[in-house]
């Protein structure tokens, strides 16, 4: 499974239907199955960004068209960041020549 750190920022739609956000977000953990993906932490932040996510997904195409998703309901616009962990960033740097 890959981790994707998703940075997200209120439409005008989300902002105005803010007091459901927390609901909101229990709605997408559950919709995260469905790509076989899960959101295993959400925060809520002061700053550039309203929300950050950290998502396992069995691949780029399943975090993709998840992102998508999300992004299609209309509450947040958000930027998708694949991360590694120390281990997969030493597989990484040991094929480097």
């Amino acid at each position: 499974m890959g981790t994707y750190i998703a940075l997200s920022s209120f439409t005008d739609q989300g902002i105005r239907n803010v007091k459901d956000s927390t609901k909101r977000a229990a709605a997408v953990q559950d919709a995260a199955k469905k790509f076989g993906a899960n959101m295993t932490q959400i925060y809520w932040t002061l700053g550039h960004y309203d929300l950050v996510a950290i998502i396992e997904a069995p691949d780029d195409e399943s975090a993709t068209a998840f992102s998508l998703a999300i992004g299609a309901a209309g509450n947040v616009r958000t930027q998708t960041l694949r991360a590694f962990s120390k281990e997969e960033m030493n597989v990484i740097l040991g094929k480097m020549a």
